[in-house]
């Protein structure tokens, strides 16, 4: 999509990175499970009170309730939050992937890391590679390389991933048509690799995969002014476009609503929740701009309208029915977001650029905050 405004070509990479990045958590990531690793109460040095949820209303209950007198925008400073637990999912510290179902692998060579996941006994880690990037896929002492992927998800069980790529010239980097999209399916126990070939298409992220479907945004061509939405049976040999979304963020984990841009420009975003079975407008914002929704698809995870720099400036959670807000936090850096569970959100954050960095973990029913993984330089990031 070529663009002759700086400003907004910023806009529209940080947009297409979020977008994926969130939209791949949606479909990938679960709450501890209940037991010796259920979720502990955050500790009395966070960063908001901690007290007894309130009663939702019988009319419009709220996505997630608010505890009564929990303030709904939090402002944090990272040398206040205490040190909790580690985070329940996968994620990256320097070059090593920890945490989830697995132990701990690193990933070989030095290019820089660009997004993590875990599936089965394996680690998927998209890194650059020149001017372009490639997948790793690395299982026991094997790593098998899948040139020019950009995006990357699994599924809710962490059994199976989707991912997409994105083909560069080799001489300047810039965009060239045409994509390959990937699935990993398991038939009789037995895994196998799947592939669509989209020769006219461009840009082409992953957003989910769930309930057997992959589902994928793509421009139709190289100005097109609107991603479109498609969803993709591994068994089929073509995928079918979702005509009731057009230039989705992200979709829920029920598959049932999708975050959509209506508005796209220098001064900000403007965002919508859309019913996917009808094309049915739920609510719009002008004020934060939809970047994923939480498992159970009752909350939406957002960030600011406006996308200019070099992180947010806040986090949001909204009611995903209504758009009411539910939690804001601000005062630092906020790099990304990824939802733990239903209830709570791990946000990579610093103070700015060259500072400590942690992933924390925020309360969306509190606003509370904790440390999950200690302040530190070096590379950091959520799986997803």
């Amino acid at each position: 999509m070529k663009q002759k405004n700086g400003r907004l070509i910023v806009l529209v990479a940080a947009i297409a990175v979020a977008a994926v990045v969130v939209g791949g958590a949606i479909a990938s990531q679960r709450g501890p499970e209940p037991g010796a690793n259920s979720a502990a109460p955050l500790s009395a040095t966070s960063s908001a009170p901690q007290t007894p949820a309130g009663t939702p209303s019988a009319q419009t209950p709220p996505a997630t309730p608010s505890a009564a007198g929990s303030p709904v925008k939090v402002s944090l400073k990272l040398s206040r939050l205490s040190k909790g637990r580690d985070p329940q999912v996968a994620y990256l510290v320097g070059r090593e992937v920890r945490g989830g179902a697995g132990d701990v692998v690193k990933v070989p060579g030095n290019e820089q890391i660009q997004a993590i996941t875990r599936v089965g006994d394996a680690v998927l880690a998209v890194v650059s590679k020149g001017l372009g990037t490639e997948l790793l896929t690395i299982q026991y002492d094997k790593v098998e390389h899948t040139p020019d992927v950009t995006s990357v998800v699994s599924t809710a069980d962490g059994k199976e991933a989707a991912y997409a790529t994105k083909k560069v010239s080799a001489t300047d980097g810039g965009a060239r048509e045409g994509s390959t999209v990937y699935a990993t399916v398991t038939d009789a126990g037995l895994p196998e690799v799947k592939k669509l070939e989209l020769a006219n298409r461009w840009d082409v992220s992953v957003l989910a995969y769930q309930d057997g479907k992959v589902y994928y945004r793509a421009f139709t061509t190289q100005n097109s002014p609107t991603w479109q939405l498609y969803e993709w049976d591994p068994a089929k040999s073509e995928a079918t476009e979702v005509k009731t979304i057009t230039s989705p963020t992200a979709l829920s984990g029920d598959g049932k609503t999708a975050g959509v841009l209506t508005v796209l420009n220098d001064n900000g975003t403007c965002s919508a929740a859309i019913e996917v079975a009808s094309g049915k407008r739920l609510w719009r914002t002008c004020e934060y701009q939809i970047r994923g929704f939480t498992s159970d698809g009752r909350t939406a995870i957002s960030g600011p309208a406006r996308v200019d720099g070099y992180a947010d400036g806040l986090v949001a959670a909204l009611d995903a029915r209504t758009g009411s807000l539910l939690r804001e936090w601000s005062g630092l850096s906020f790099r990304q977001t990824v939802a733990e569970d239903d209830q709570h959100l791990l946000v990579l954050a610093d103070d700015g650029s060259e500072t400590k960095a942690s992933i924390i973990r925020c309360t969306i029913t509190t606003g509370a905050c904790e440390l999950a993984t200690p302040l530190a330089k070096g590379e950091l990031m959520i799986g997803q």
